[in-house]
């Protein structure tokens, strides 16, 4: 068994090269959806240097696993009915002003389907929900010794922690088109991350045991939510300070030209929010290697190191590359950010 101490060094000596393997893979991306496909991957990559030794031999065998699926539960909402609100929750939508929305909707899914009916908690979203639901079933597959299971699990369960993470997905105006500013939840979450990410500092501590993954997934959503404002008020003070011809330019993507918002505005964006995107995703890498480590301790801490040569089956393989397909002939079913 490996120690920590000898594990923090190999963290060293690792972690530099593979950001600078997933810098280099993913740097082309075009296709930019939720903290985009580059910030899932790179959530989930570095989330498995937060496990500790009895887990990080089996997460690192299977980590380009994690990280090249992180972006399937956004795939998935092109070929599932009931997909997209697991993404979000607008917390905006259940308080008016001045009301502490931290205590407004129940935690508990039976409490709060008995205030708001399950239909109107679907129509603005269960995030926190499927975070505590995915959670549970994780547990079941580290139970149950499935390698299929537990690789699929985990890379959803960290897309939508991810998520949770995000400001934007905590609101109705979530894409900035109740306040004239139509674009900023690909600005915040994919452009900004996109240009800046290479630069973040990753070594956010080893993962902990959360005694509450429901209540845990509250905290996230409300400490995301308590960003909204900034988020809003800054963006709508630059663009009046540097103006509309300043605020986009156009940039090759492939064969495509693309308007996205200018390097200098999304810099000057990223710089008055001090630091809100990197604490938000550093906020998520912790997170996620934490609730891989809740499922498991709470799974009875099952030895991996029995799983680490069963390979994953054909059947997840073909299941993969089916959703791939939905992604480029069919319509999202559900809300579009962008």
């Amino acid at each position: 068994m490996v120690s920590w101490l000898n594990y923090k060094k190999l963290i060293v000596i690792v972690v530099p090269l593979l950001l600078l393997s997933i810098s280099l893979s993913e740097g082309k991306a075009t296709i930019v959806k939720k903290w985009g496909f580059y910030g899932h991957k790179r959530i989930n990559r570095m989330a498995v240097f937060t496990l500790p030794p009895p887990m990080f031999g089996f997460y690192k065998d299977h980590i380009e696993f994690l990280t090249e699926n992180a972006p399937n539960p956004d795939k998935r909402r092109y070929a599932v009915d009931g997909e997209a609100q697991r993404h979000y929750i607008d917390l905006d939508h259940y308080y008016k002003n001045g009301e502490d929305y931290t205590k407004v909707i129940p935690q508990l899914w039976k409490d709060a389907v008995a205030k708001y009916t399950e239909d109107t908690l679907q129509a603005y979203g269960i995030v926190s929900w499927t975070i505590s639901n995915m959670k549970y079933n994780l547990q079941k597959a580290f139970e149950e010794g499935n390698v299929d299971k537990i690789l699929k699990y985990s890379a959803d369960l960290g897309h939508y922690m991810g998520d949770a993470h995000v400001p934007l997905h905590t609101t109705e105006n979530y894409n900035g088109q109740l306040t004239n500013q139509k674009g900023i939840h690909g600005l915040w979450e994919s452009r900004l991350v996109e240009i800046n990410a290479d630069n973040y500092d990753y070594f956010v501590g080893k993962s902990k045991y959360i005694k509450s993954p429901i209540q845990y997934a509250w905290e996230v959503v409300f400490a995301s939510h308590k960003c909204v404002d900034s988020v809003f008020r800054i963006e709508r003070e630059l663009t009046q300070t540097m103006g509309t011809d300043k605020k986009y330019s156009y940039e090759q993507r492939g064969t495509t030209t693309a308007k996205v918002y200018s390097f200098e505005f999304s810099q000057a964006y990223h710089q008055q929010l001090n630091g809100m995107v990197e604490r938000r995703m550093k906020a998520a890498v912790v997170s996620v290697g934490s609730i891989w480590y809740t499922a498991w301790v709470d799974a009875g801490q099952p030895d991996l190191e029995k799983l680490r040569n069963k390979p994953i089956s054909l059947e997840l393989k073909q299941e993969f590359e089916e959703l791939e397909n939905h992604v480029h002939s069919e319509k999202s079913k559900g809300r579009i950010c962008d």
